[in-house]
């Protein structure tokens, strides 16, 4: 149901009505002005840094909650986040390689949409020419928090922020005195294909001095739930901090990352029904390794100013091979990237007017080099065919200025991004050269009511853009002149954050025209800007902790409902829903804790996709096409945790209880049916000291 029908609008009015009446039995209260102090935070001053006021739909998950999920990877914890669908039609589906995310129903296949970062710096090998996340450098061991904003974050980050942005932000370095740390071993045991074996270290210290240092390491070793999915997994990081005032510190961070996944690829609708677990290409596999170092300066000149200054590199490399459907031939696709960014940002307080101002300002420069390669390996005889290399380049400028006006309970937030890009493509075996350079301004608008310490009733608009990528340029002629794509995004919500109860509610419209895609049938592919979509819908969340002192103490139940509609608005197949994304998405549970134990029920279901955009609903032979069902999985788990240090905690659980057999569907060359992760039951044990 399109989001300007008067029956949405009614119940949206009604929803809002609701939250407001709840207002009437709070004490009314208009927050404070918040304090500028040295945070680091990503969204900048530490102004921002409430999620309780924030003028959008954001979500944050901490490492408490992202435990109690029991969950495996990052994509198990992302489905518990409303608005935000795990996908896994890519040929690296359950995998540790990729990263599949998808935000109001905008597509998930490595997570081509949101500004992805990781400690505010970008996650993609190269966020301007590949933002595809086939490459995705980030283990969940070493994560403290997920920060997802699905609008209203816009004018500061980019540039593929259409579905949002998702900070996640590694272990932090102790505040106190003396050193502490923790480890921890997990086992997990699929009912159907093989075991692997999870590992964490955390150590950390602050010294009288003012130096900090802490060193985090995730690995991963094993296999997932096909047959021949064999994964390796390093994740390792040392961080600094040193405080050179009281008011202002450096700090850094040195990383290395490398993963091995042999990826089985998709199966026809026979080979599923014979044994849905099998691997019929075990030669393929997808590999990479980055080497990264960020340094950063944050100083609370003021107790109304506040500078910060991050400057960061990355040198990336990831390759696949991937055999033909005669089994006669190999792919191979190795591919470097290196990038190199800064960016410096002020916030200045002043008032005037009955007004307090919050200006911040700042600039971003990204400089990305690198080449994509593909040659062919007959099998027979391996012998190797002629290489074809592009050789890319973008420099990309952007500046940004908003301003967080509080006048009483009011918090209004103009601002405005501008970005210039300059792009090459070189294709050095034909001698020929892509160029493309675009500007465009992003304005955004938001706006929150704080309508006492609990209820934020909130709207904005912001706009959001796609530049155009690498392997795109090489349509650019004077009759194809290919621009970036751009999406209006407009939000109206509350959120009801008190000691018992969480609670939020957003309608949300999104419009994205002019995006780049690919002629059928056309060989090379051929770009163009030609779709246009259409998303609306609503997200909700409840979280609800019994009174201590109540009969219930001890127990939290918890829910989330999403309802998307994504809608084609352009060529043959106008009117139809956009492909992989599910209209009804939703989570429950409950967890229980009793001295030093805690036991956890959850459940999280989909509803059925389509898998192309001409919605057919036939499964074709091979399983490449046809409707994906819905599904509902259940997960429980079991902990027991010794407080103090050193302190124990014994976790186990199992995820996929009544073993449900589900599939999704791998479009790539290794097209087929891609069947779900079967039961798996695990057992984690972690030290503190």
């Amino acid at each position: 149901m399109p989001l300007t029908t008067l029956p949405f609008k009614r119940s949206l009015i009604a929803a809002a009505v609701s939250l407001l009446a709840l207002s009437s039995h709070a004490q009314e209260a208009a927050a404070p002005i918040e304090s500028i102090q040295v945070s680091g935070s990503w969204l900048g001053s530490g102004l921002q840094n409430s999620v309780k006021n924030f003028a959008g739909a954001r979500t944050v998950m901490k490492k408490e909650d992202i435990d109690n999920t029991g969950a495996a990877d990052i994509g198990d914890v992302m489905r518990r986040i409303p608005g935000v669908q795990a996908t896994d039609n890519s040929g690296t589906a359950g995998s540790a390689v990729s990263l599949n995310i998808g935000v109001r129903g905008l597509t998930g296949r490595y997570s081509p949409r949101s500004t992805v970062l990781l400690d505010g710096i970008p996650l993609a090998v190269a966020p301007y020419g590949q933002p595809q996340l086939s490459f995705a450098p980030v283990s969940l061991n070493n994560i403290e928090s997920i920060d997802v904003v699905r609008g209203g974050g816009a004018v500061r980050y980019g540039p593929q922020n259409v579905g949002g942005i998702i900070n996640f932000r590694s272990r932090s370095i102790p505040d106190t005195a003396g050193v502490s740390g923790d480890a921890s071993f997990r086992y997990n045991d699929f009912g159907q294909g093989g075991q692997n074996r999870q590992y964490s270290a955390f150590v950390g210290t602050q010294q009288e001095s003012g130096l900090g240092v802490a060193v985090l390491y995730s690995g991963m070793a094993g296999s997932e739930w096909r047959a021949g999915s064999d994964e390796k997994v390093n994740d390792l990081a040392l961080k600094f901090r040193y405080q050179l005032t009281p008011h202002s510190e450096v700090n850094a961070k040195l990383s290395y990352y490398e993963v091995n996944s042999r990826t089985p690829g998709g199966l026809t609708v026979a080979q599923y029904n014979a044994d849905p677990f099998q691997n019929t290409r075990p030669t393929d596999f997808w590999s990479g390794d980055r080497r990264s170092a960020d340094v950063g300066y944050l100083n609370t000149l003021s107790a109304t100013q506040e500078l910060e200054v991050k400057a960061y590199y990355s040198d990336s490399f990831r390759q696949s091979s991937l055999i033909n459907a005669a089994k006669t031939q190999l792919t191979w696709q190795p591919r470097n990237y290196e990038v190199l960014g800064i960016e410096p940002r002020y916030t200045q307080r002043f008032a005037g007017g009955g007004m307090t101002h919050d200006v911040t300002v700042g600039y971003r420069y990204l400089r990305e080099r690198g080449d994509d390669n593909n040659y062919i390996q007959t099998v027979s005889t391996g012998a190797k065919g002629a290489i074809s290399t592009f050789v890319n380049s973008t420099d990309a400028h952007a500046v940004y200025i908003d301003d967080r006006i509080a006048v009483g309970a009011w918090r209004i937030t103009p601002g405005v991004r501008y970005e210039h890009i300059k792009s090459e493509r070189n294709d050095l075996s034909a001698k020929s050269t892509f160029e493309t350079e675009n500007s465009k301004a992003l304005p955004s608008l938001n706006v929150a009511y704080l309508v006492n310490r609990a209820l934020t009733v909130f709207a904005n608009y912001t706009t959001s853009f796609g530049p155009v990528q690498n392997t795109q340029l090489n349509s650019q002629t004077p009759t194809n002149p290919l621009v970036p794509e751009l999406a209006k995004t407009a939000e109206l919500g509350a959120r009801w954050k008190s000691g018992a109860v969480n609670a939020e509610v957003t309608a949300f419209k999104l419009k994205f025209d002019n995006q780049i895609l690919q002629v059928p049938g056309t060989t090379p592919p051929v770009f163009r800007n030609l779709g246009a979509t259409s998303h609306d819908g609503i997200e909700t969340a409840a979280d609800y902790s019994f009174d201590d002192a109540g009969a219930l103490a001890g127990l939290n139940v918890y829910a989330n409902y999403t309802y998307t509609r994504a809608i084609q608005d352009s060529g043959s197949t106008a009117g139809m829903e956009v492909p992989f994304y599910s209209r009804n998405t939703d989570t429950l549970g409950a967890r229980y804790r009793v001295g030093a134990w805690t036991a956890n029920l959850s459940t999280t279901h989909q509803s059925k996709q389509y898998s192309d955009a001409a919605n057919t609903v036939a499964e074709a032979a091979n399983g490449s096409n046809g409707v994906v069902p819905g599904f509902r999985l259940w997960n429980a788990q079991l902990s027991w945790k010794l407080p103090g240090k050193p302190g124990y905690e014994v976790m186990a659980g199992v995820n996929n209880i009544a073993d449900k057999r589900y599939y999704t569907r791998n479009v790539d060359g290794n097209a087929g049916r891609m069947v779900g992760a079967p039961r798996m039951a695990y057992v984690q044990l972690r030290a503190t000291f």
